[in-house]
């Protein structure tokens, strides 16, 4: 038997226990995640226990688990499954939610939908439109006089997980004051192993030309990094994306710059340069850009390149690119922001936070990747060019084998 549930309303399920899916059309601008919050009567979670999601997939008691997504044809599908006869003492509901780790919005979901399945029974649910939402109450699953029951949500939250998590008493981890060089990360999100030392770069003004030895965290998680703070590592997968966002109103451009192992610097970009044509894609899609992102109408913008990083490839640099022929643009206008995303549970964040309201630099670096065999070394430096610079960065292999960004050094972008 089928049912639809509107947006606002309730129902009684045939079974405590059953699975809920999400589904959607699949487009490479947006990576959904679910997340089911476990609550008390006064809608706030325990501990930490009460969070299921990627990294912790099952709840000890039962009452939820947390199933791998899968593709299925051109729908990817989310699911968890549910018994409500398994809820710990104190806990009567659980919060399905979604977020929308693209920062495009879920504006840009097509065909989204959920269903509760018990017994032989589907409950169908389907949202209302959404605009810049990046954070998304779908359902809650409560037990009500000795009944389990269901009620249709799609509650939108601008701030993403962070505004989930802060909305069900989950503790966020605040900047502290004291330790400006350490990573900012959502607390409950993140995963911490082993500490490795290795060799990376610090910033210096618009070089990387000072080192030191740093132990670094390799993190899982959520994690926002700004300039000046200790450069993170993360895990190594097989593909890995370098999203650039930003408000519309203006033409940006993302391309990357590859430091190889053999000394070469390769521009990946969808336009040419002085001495350096157009390249969609290098060493076989090893870096390879996702297509221009040109004015429209959309409040978010994203270009992305993929990144399958090899052992011939020393160091990536995405560079975030105004030119000249889009007309003035401001990095600080338009709130620029790189995703490094490894789509295994690890997204790295780095905002334009310190740039001005000079329209005439048209060029910024949000910051470094080092591919290296503990994983891959996330560095943030966001860098400007010089007003009215059209000249690209250049990559060069500093005295203690790590690469070095030096801007305005690199060939003249032609004229878009």
């Amino acid at each position: 038997m089928n049912q639809f549930l509107q947006i606002g309303a309730n129902t009684v399920l045939s079974s405590p226990s059953g699975n809920v899916t999400v589904s959607y059309e699949i487009s490479n601008s947006i990576d959904i995640s679910l997340t089911a919050f476990l609550l008390t009567d006064s809608d706030k979670v325990q501990g930490d226990s009460g969070i299921i999601f990627y990294n912790q997939p099952k709840s000890s008691s039962g009452v939820a688990t947390l199933i791998p997504s899968e593709k299925v044809g051109n729908t990817k599908v989310h699911k968890i499954n549910f018994d409500m006869s398994k809820a710990p003492e104190g806990i009567t509901k659980i919060a399905i939610t979604l977020t929308e780790d693209n920062s495009t919005g879920f504006l840009n979901v097509k065909n989204l939908m959920a269903e509760i399945c018990t017994d032989n029974t589907i409950i169908q649910l389907a949202p209302s439109s959404f605009t810049n939402e990046n954070g998304i109450v779908v359902l809650e699953l409560y037990l009500r006089n000795g009944q389990t029951k269901a009620k249709s949500i799609w509650r939108g939250f601008d701030s993403g997980l962070e505004g989930l998590c802060e909305n069900y008493g989950v503790e966020v981890e605040s900047d502290e004051q004291d330790k400006p060089s350490e990573p900012k990360t959502n607390q409950k999100q993140t995963q911490k192993e082993p500490t490795k030392t290795l060799t990376v770069p610090e910033n210096n003004k618009n070089r990387q030309n000072t080192l030191s030895t740093l132990s670094l965290e390799k993190v899982k998680g959520l994690v926002s990094l700004d300039k000046g703070q200790k450069p993170v590592i993360i895990d190594k997968t097989p593909e890995i994306t370098a999203t650039v966002s930003w408000e519309s109103g203006t033409d940006y451009d993302i391309y990357a710059l590859v430091y190889t192992k053999d000394g070469k610097q390769v521009d990946v970009a969808m336009f040419g340069a002085e001495g350096a044509p157009s390249l969609r894609s290098f060493g076989n899609g090893a870096v390879e850009h996702m297509g221009d992102v040109r004015r429209n109408n959309r409040s978010t913008k994203t270009e992305v390149i993929k990144l399958r990083l090899n052992d011939d490839i020393l160091a990536v640099v995405p560079v975030v690119y105004s030119a000249q022929s889009n007309g003035t643009g401001s990095f600080y206008k338009y709130k620029v922001s790189m995703r490094i995303d490894n789509h295994n549970g690890t997204s790295v964040t780095i905002f334009a936070k310190n740039a001005n309201n000079n329209d005439r630099i048209y060029s910024c670096v949000p910051g470094i990747l080092h591919n290296t065999q503990d994983g891959v070394i996330i560095n943030p430096l966001e860098l400007y060019s010089k007003p009215n610079s059209e000249r690209r960065p250049k990559l060069k292999m500093g005295s203690t084998n790590t690469v070095e960004v030096i801007m305005d050094k690199g060939p003249i972008s032609d004229y878009k």
